[in-house]
């Protein structure tokens, strides 16, 4: 007879676990949270100018709107006007320099939303000028940057590209993109006695908000609690920029004595806050007659907008995942991190890490075309290996390879040969409709690169009835983090789980949190939540072992009961037992994850903990005469490790390739010369829909794939690597469009590949091939 299993424990495909109350309308969030008496609402004066001196405001309009409580600038905050995430280049509220089109320079509190949005917009603003820069190539000559450059370099790439038999060089460019969370930015300030707050905040960094909130209103971190339920959304904007509008909010409470709200409209949303980071490359890449590639040269063009924010780490994460899945012995990337009169761009998942695969996986495609041999062929060829092979350019040895594997279990399931030679023939007689097929890899690292942020704290109770709660430093933003740590700690109880309760997110339970970010949610909380769990388990078996005269080895938890030999009780009995014997049954626990290290200054070590790998195969179709393109088939195999819980898996892959599909087929950010972004709704940024889903669309995780390393029950991320899966619907745009100009044809493709974008494509190849036409009549 097999053993019973409880309901809901790790491994187990379990809904998620608010999803009745999503469905209801019923899920708390911060604007759902009922406002206490008093509450003044904020709206935010923008900046009509990309660059300039802010010479005097007139608010006498403003103050004389009914309702209207204050007005509020940068000198109104009791501490340091600063939100700058890593450095101090970024103010709460702008109100002596503006440096982008849409920033913050003012706030307007009044009895209702509605009444302070349209009194902010009554303010007059005296500007003084300056010159803006927006190009990339303006930034860099101008030694316009937020960071310093950085640079990477292994081997001899100059001599090695020298030597190769072949030589390309080109040049790409990859757009930014908006995060569109549904829930937007949100506080809600609650002052408290001895000038102390709470903080309502929709937040992935809620220790980072509590001190960036504490800096500004001069007070210490302990005067400051930030709770944080749930996001609708998050996906990196919502890392480091809430703490800008809990600090505004903030400090309106502080001056006004009452609670202060602040949340911003979609428009103001897009507008304000930071983006995914555009990337402008130059490349130049020697490979020998089989396509590996011999040498490498990449220059990578970051748009950071006008402070640091993330910007580092994030042109780190791009240098990083410049190889991919490939190896590249000499090898060298130059990363300008370049300052534009633009909103700082901020974390989005991924976090650079795609804006490095997809530069390589154009370098790599152009390889193909060139030789003339399909692309799937040279990626192969230039996988990691063994031995020798093995090393990534920043000296992390890549132990773990499963991509010659996985690629080719996906090749068999897809039948990417067959469809290989049923697309060229339909290309062959089809003159203006054109299929694309491209399968792409992913090797991606999981861990914060800056080592200290990979650590996590937990605090779980067990209640004398026998139910549970933990509460974690984990962000839950819909991606399922609350529902596997559930199942962590169900499964360490051998609990059911519907007795785990997980709490808000909550500064002053679980302090000097990291941001869910990077991945690393369940990881990190996962173990902590572990480690607190076997904490008290252990001080259960003690008990039981002691209670009934046994081996504390013979004391076992076995569904919802605790066996101690031949004693079989059930586990609240235990539980009330062991409270009137005054058993601690509460404990924290603490996660740091091991052997990662890595030198900010050399750009080497071992900055990740473990990789995680997948492919995607995609088939488009595009129409050559109106750029219109749609997705007809995807099929993709992806490693979890061992999944956690695999319809949660499931839906991360699924949303995540197809967000990254649209980064770079239809999401495109677009400013005006004055700095103004106009695409800043949904009427005018085009996120995909329903109709975007693929006509065919098979996802399956890795069946026999397993965690080398010790995570938590041997799971891989999964939030962040299938991003860089929608590079293949990129490719396979450019696969089609190559078809109307040869085996040979290298399209000017750039993404986002929207209708336009494809059309400019598609009319460079069919003015290469009229060229060619001419040059051969005139020869002849």
């Amino acid at each position: 007879m097999s053993e019973p299993t409880i309901n809901g424990g790790v491994h187990s495909a379990r809904r998620h676990e608010s999803a009745h109350l999503h469905v209801a309308g019923e899920a708390t969030y911060t604007d759902d949270i009922l406002e206490p008496r008093g509450t003044v609402h904020i709206g935010l004066g923008r900046s009509q100018r990309a660059h300039a001196k802010v010479k005097s405001f007139d608010f006498s309009d403003v103050l004389a709107t009914p309702g209207v409580l204050g007005v509020f600038t940068g000198k109104d905050f009791p501490g340091v006007n600063c939100c700058g995430s890593v450095l101090p280049d970024e103010a709460f509220l702008s109100s002596e320099t503006v440096e982008f089109y849409g920033q913050p320079m003012f706030a307007v509190a009044a009895e209702n939303v509605h009444i302070a949005r349209r009194a902010a917009r009554k303010a007059k603003v005296e500007y003084e000028d300056l010159e803006p820069v927006f190009a990339l190539d303006e930034a860099v000559a101008k030694q316009n940057f937020v960071l310093p450059t950085q640079h990477l370099k292994r081997g001899e790439p100059d001599a090695a590209i020298e030597r190769a038999p072949h030589r390309l060089s080109g040049t790409f460019a990859v757009g930014g993109q908006e995060q569109f969370y549904l829930e937007g930015m949100i506080a809600l300030a609650v002052p408290k006695e001895d000038g102390t707050f709470h903080i309502y905040s929709s937040t992935q960094n809620a220790t980072e908000t509590q001190h960036i909130v504490a800096h500004g209103l001069d007070r210490h971190m302990n005067d400051v609690v930030v709770e944080c339920r749930r996001m609708g959304g998050g996906f990196g904007g919502k890392e480091t920029q809430p703490a800008q509008y809990a600090g505004i909010a903030a400090m309106v409470a502080h001056h006004l004595k009452r609670p202060a709200k602040l949340r911003l409209d979609r428009d103001d949303d897009m507008v304000m806050t930071g983006k995914r980071h555009g990337f402008e490359y130059e490349y130049e890449v020697g490979f020998d007659d089989s396509g590996r590639i011999l040498g490498v040269k990449m220059v990578h063009k970051a748009h950071c907008g006008f402070s640091a924010d993330l910007s580092g780490p994030v042109a780190d994460r791009a240098i990083f995942h410049s190889d991919n899945a490939y190896f590249l012995d000499n090898v060298e990337i130059t990363s300008y991190r370049c300052k534009t009169n633009t909103v700082s761009n901020t974390a989005y998942r991924g976090f650079g890490g795609p804006q490095g695969v997809v530069v390589i996986e154009q370098v790599i495609d152009e390889i193909a075309r060139y030789l003339g041999r399909d692309a799937l062929e040279i990626r192969e060829r230039n996988f990691y290996g063994v031995g020798e092979r093995n090393v990534t350019p920043y000296q992390m040895v890549v132990e773990d390879n499963i991509l010659p594997e996985l690629v080719g279990e996906l090749k068999a399931s897809s039948d990417y040969a067959r469809r290989r030679q049923e697309i060229d023939a339909f290309n062959a007689r089809s003159p203006v409709l054109k299929k694309g097929l491209a399968l792409t890899p992913v090797k991606f690292g999981i861990s914060f690169t800056a080592t200290f942020f990979n650590q996590a704290g937990a605090l779980l109770h067990v209640y004398n009835d026998g139910s549970v709660v933990i509460n974690h430093g984990g962000h839950e933003m819909g991606q399922g983090l609350n529902t596997k740590v559930a199942q962590v700690v169900a499964e360490e109880f051998q609990l059911d789980i519907e007795r785990i309760r997980c709490t808000a997110t909550d500064t002053s339970k679980v302090p000097n949190t990291s941001a869910t970010a990077a991945s690393s949610g369940s990881d990190l909380n996962g173990k902590a939540a572990q480690d607190a769990a076997q904490k008290v388990r252990g001080r259960l078996v003690a008990f039981a072992a002691e209670r009934f005269g046994v081996r504390p080895e013979a004391v076992r938890f076995r569904k919802n009961h605790v066996h101690a030999g031949e004693h079989v009780v059930p586990f609240e009995k235990l539980v009330k037992d062991a409270y009137l014997a005054r058993v601690q049954l509460w404990d924290s626990g603490f996660y740091r994850t091991p052997k990662i290290h890595y030198d900010f200054k050399t750009l080497s070590g071992r900055p990740f903990f473990y990789f995680a790998y997948g492919a995607a195969v995609s088939e488009v179709i595009v129409d050559t005469l109106t750029g219109e393109n749609r997705i007809v088939r995807v099929d993709i195999l992806h490693d979890v490790g061992r999944s956690l819980n695999p319809a949660i898996d499931l839906g991360q892959v699924e949303g995540a390739f197809i967000q990254g599909a649209g980064w770079l087929t239809t999401e495109e950010l677009w400013w005006n010369d004055q700095g103004d972004l106009r695409t800043h709704a949904p009427s005018t940024y085009k996120i995909p829909t329903a109709t975007d889903w693929p006509v065919e669309f098979d996802i399956r995780l890795m069946s026999n794939a397993i965690n080398r390393e010790d995570t938590i029950y041997r799971s891989k991320a999964v939030g962040e690597p299938p991003f860089m899966l929608g590079t293949s619907v990129l490719m396979a745009i450019r696969d089609a469009i190559a078809s109307l100009g040869g085996p040979n044809c290298r399209p000017p493709l750039l993404a986002p590949a929207t209708a336009e974008s494809v059309l400019r494509a598609v009319t460079a190849v069919k003015a290469e091939l009229a060229a060619k036409a001419e040059r051969a009549e005139a020869l002849a």
